[in-house]
């Protein structure tokens, strides 16, 4: 079984990569030509140069694979125009590159965002037969490419994975978390209510296979999760505990926050770096309800996740002392 993996040096794309080559794939990985292999160093894989916003580059890399797992994604940008034209676009590119050079592809899996669903507002959790009301231009992106997909979806065997926030080695944006309980600031937004789903990399490598594995009809959209519901208090008390410290919870004023997604905006402009904080994460982090629920891929998938967050957490934390992150 060959596969075709877009953002293999990512964090979640390298360890797919990974677990793939363990299960017997064979792997080709799309690949552009600046990109950082750190992650994929030393492992047995086929390197396919491309990008996904040039459909014209993309031609060799998914003629003759089984499968295509289309990880790659921009989770921060400068504009957002850059959003779209990667997470949007550059999907219909993929998708389109397969429909004309590789008719027989048994599985497209499109790995989308809880973002692209966005926040539930009806008090309970959100399902797949809600409707998608995304609140950022990251969301709306990638809401834009699972409508692609799912326009596709009577050409392409595709299916959709919606990951809550992942959790685990190598990853940079929680990370930063752990980075504020470390030294004993446990930053807490609208009184530590907030509820949100959570999952260790591992469980959502486990879900991402069972996806490409399963018999499923084309078009299929599942949520991703560890099944359990976390209040951002309870989070940073979680951190805390696997870290050893006895962090200072710190309330964090909206006003605050919104003053440095501005000031973070105008430096990015200055910088050419993406900001630290902009207006359309700002949007999601003040919604009080990411709660996802993940009945169907249990149901449909044999999806069960297995780590849950303070054994998660400790993993995690480990690998960061370990490769001295921390």
């Amino acid at each position: 079984m060959i596969a075709l993996v877009t953002g293999g040096t990512g964090f979640i794309g390298s360890h797919l990569v990974e677990n793939l080559i363990k299960r017997g794939y064979k792997v080709r990985c799309l690949i552009r030509e600046r990109s950082n292999l750190r992650w994929l160093d030393g492992l047995p894989i086929d390197i396919a140069y491309g990008d996904c916003t040039d459909e014209s580059s993309l031609t060799k890399s998914v003629k003759s694979v089984d499968m295509v797992f289309h990880i790659a994604g921009v989770t921060k940008s400068i504009d957002e125009e850059t959003y779209f034209k990667v997470n949007a676009i550059g999907t219909k590119n993929l998708l389109m590159a397969c429909i004309k050079n590789n008719p027989g592809l048994k599985r497209f899996v499109y790995l989308s965002s809880q973002a692209a669903s966005g926040p539930c507002n009806n008090g309970e959790k959100k399902c797949e037969e809600d409707p998608c009301e995304p609140v950022s231009p990251y969301g709306k992106s990638k809401r834009m490419g699972e409508e692609f997909a799912l326009a596709l979806s009577k050409e392409l065997p595709v299916v959709i994975l919606r990951p809550c926030a992942v959790y685990g080695p190598r990853e940079k944006d929680i990370y930063s978390f752990f980075k504020c309980i470390s030294k004993g600031i446990k930053p807490i937004f609208w009184g530590g209510k907030q509820l949100l789903s959570l999952c260790y990399i591992q469980d959502i490598i486990d879900g991402i296979i069972l996806a490409s594995e399963s018999p499923l009809n084309s078009g299929e959209i599942f949520f991703l999760s560890d099944g359990e519901d976390y209040q951002l208090k309870q989070i940073g008390d979680i951190f805390s505990e696997a870290i050893g410290v006895n962090a200072l919870e710190i309330p964090i004023p909206k006003s605050f926050l919104w003053g440095v997604a501005y000031i973070s905006e105008y430096y990015s402009k200055i910088s050419k770096k993406p900001p630290i904080l902009n207006r359309g994460k700002l949007n999601e982090i003040t919604k009080p309800n990411w709660l996802c629920d993940i009945t169907k891929a249990k149901t449909m998938l044999g999806y069960n996740p297995k780590i849950k967050l303070p054994e998660g957490v400790k993993l995690t934390f480990e690998w960061y002392k370990k490769e001295k992150w921390l």
